[in-house]
C-alpha cells in the first residue's frame, strides 16, 4: 500500500500554504488542482467517473448487477487554512486503495461500489459545513443554497461557473434508494484510540451540531471619556456571552453537550475606543438532539437578557440546526467483524465531530471506521496517522465493502 502513502503526499503538496500545513479551500485553485488529481487516480483503474452541478464527484466501480442500489464510500479533500493532511483525505484516498485491493484481489461487487469526494465539508468558504452531502441529502434547501455567500459576497453560482460544474442544483439530490449502505473511513480526530491503543473505531452515533452567527450594537466612544455608568460597551457584551456559551454546556444534563464561540471580534478595534460593535459566531453540539436543544434555547435566553441588561442591540441567526445520526447496527456489526477477521482490536464509539456522514445517514443505512491520530490533534499541521494505522483502516473497510457490495 505504498502509493496510498505517496498520494497522500502528493496531494498535501497541493495547498495554499507552505509544508507541512495545508490549505485547500472549496472552489480554490488549489482544490481544483488536487480534484483533477483524484479523478485522473480513477480514471487509471477504469472507474466512471461523474460530477455534479455542486461538485460532488463520484467514482463507480459497476457491479455485476448494476439494477442494484450501490455501497457507497467516500470523504472530502478540502481543508481549512494551515491544517493537516489526513482529516478526509484517508476516506477519500484511503477509499480508493480499499477498491484497487479488491480489484488486484479478483473479487467482482454483486452491487456496485461508488467512491464520493463530497464538495465543502468545510465551512471555510460560506460559513456552512458539508456543502455536498446537506444537498445530496435534501438537508439544504436550494433556495438557502443559492443565498450563500463567501466573504467577499461571490455568490455560490459564480464559484460553480468559475469551476464549469455544468448542471442545474436541483439536480443534486439522489434520489431514494440510490444508495444501499455507505461507510466513511477518517482519522479520529480526537486522543481516545491512541491512547487506548486500538486499531479501529466502529462509530455508532454522529453528534448533532447547531451553529448561531450573533452580531451586537451598541454605542462607541474614547474610552477615556464615557463614565462606566454611561456605556453600551458591545465587546463586554460578547465577553459575556461567552462565558454563558460555556456555563450552558458545562450546566446541561448531557454529559456530551459541548459548546464553542470560536470566532468572536469587535468594532473599531483601538485600544482607546469603546466597542460599538461585535460578531460571535458560536457552535453548540450534542449527540441527543433534546438536550441539544434545550441548550440552544437556553443561550439564545441568555443572549437575549444580557444584551437588554446592557442597552445592546443584537441580531441572531441560527446557521444550522441538524439532527444527530444514529448509524445502522448491521453495518456496525459489518465493520466489527472486518475488524476480528483482520485480528485488529476495535471499540464502538460516538463521534463528537460531525462529517458527511451525518447528512448521508439521511437517505442511507451508515457508519464510519475510525483510526487513530496521534495525540488526537486534527485541523493543524500537526495532524498524523502512521502508514500502518492508516493501512488497518483501508482494509477493514476493504473487507467491509466487500462484504456489503457482496450481497
Amino acid at each position: 500500500m505504498q502509493r496510498v502513502h505517496q498520494e497522500l503526499e502528493k496531494l498535501a503538496s497541493i495547498s495554499a500554504s507552505p509544508n507541512p500545513s495545508v490549505t485547500r479551500i472549496v472552489y480554490s485553485k488549489e482544490d481544483l488542482e488536487a480534484r483533477a488529481y483524484f479523478i485522473a487516480l480513477c480514471y487509471e483503474i477504469g472507474l466512471k467517473v461523474r460530477v455534479d452541478a455542486i461538485g460532488n464527484t463520484f467514482a463507480r466501480w459497476e457491479g455485476k448487477n448494476p439494477s442494484l442500489s450501490a455501497i457507497g464510500t467516500g470523504s472530502h479533500i478540502d481543508a481549512i487554512p494551515e491544517s493537516g493532511m489526513y482529516d478526509g483525505t484517508v476516506g477519500v484516498f484511503g477509499g480508493l486503495e480499499a477498491i484497487r485491493y479488491l480489484m488486484e484481489s479478483g473479487y467482482t461487487p454483486e452491487r456496485s461500489l461508488e467512491l464520493l469526494l463530497f464538495t465543502s465539508e468545510e465551512p471555510t468558504r460560506f460559513g456552512i459545513g458539508c456543502l455536498g452531502s446537506r444537498m445530496l441529502s435534501g438537508q439544504l434547501s436550494l433556495s438557502n443554497a443559492r443565498k450563500l455567500r463567501d466573504t467577499k459576497n461571490r455568490c455560490l453560482t459564480e464559484f460553480l461557473e468559475r469551476a464549469n460544474f455544468k448542471g442545474q442544483l436541483e439536480s443534486v439530490a439522489l434520489k431514494k434508494g440510490y444508495y444501499h449502505g455507505f461507510v466513511e473511513l477518517h482519522i479520529e480526530q480526537g486522543p481516545i484510540l491512541e491512547k487506548e491503543n486500538i486499531d479501529i473505531g466502529i462509530v455508532t452515533k454522529i453528534a448533532a451540531p447547531s451553529a448561531l452567527r450573533v452580531s451586537l450594537t451598541g454605542q462607541g466612544g474614547h474610552a477615556g471619556c464615557v463614565l462606566m455608568n454611561d456605556r453600551r460597551d458591545a465587546g463586554c457584551a460578547a465577553a459575556e456571552i461567552t462565558l454563558a456559551v460555556e456555563r450552558i454546556a458545562q450546566e446541561s444534563a448531557s454529559a456530551d453537550t459541548v459548546a464553542t464561540t470560536g470566532i468572536l471580534d469587535i468594532k473599531p478595534r483601538a485600544i482607546n475606543s469603546i466597542p460599538k460593535e461585535a460578531y460571535l459566531e458560536i457552535d453548540l453540539r450534542d449527540t441527543d438532539v433534546i438536550t441539544r436543544n434545550k441548550a440552544l434555547e437556553d443561550l439564545k435566553e441568555q443572549i437575549n437578557t444580557i444584551c437588554n441588561q446592557r442597552n445592546i442591540e443584537s441580531s441572531v441567526e441560527l446557521l444550522n440546526c441538524d439532527n444527530p445520526a444514529i448509524c445502522q447496527t448491521d453495518l456496525v456489526d459489518t465493520v466489527q467483524i472486518a475488524a476480528e477477521k483482520l485480528g485488529l482490536s476495535h471499540k464502538k464509539m460516538i463521534s463528537r465531530a460531525y462529517h458527511d456522514s451525518l447528512f448521508m445517514a439521511q437517505i442511507c443505512p451508515t457508519t464510519m471506521i475510525f483510526i487513530p491520530c496521534r495525540s488526537g490533534i486534527s485541523h493543524h499541521p500537526d495532524e498524523y496517522s502512521t502508514p500502518e494505522q492508516i493501512e488497518k483502516g483501508i482494509y477493514t473497510l476493504a473487507l467491509t465493502l466487500k462484504s456489503l457490495s457482496g450481497k
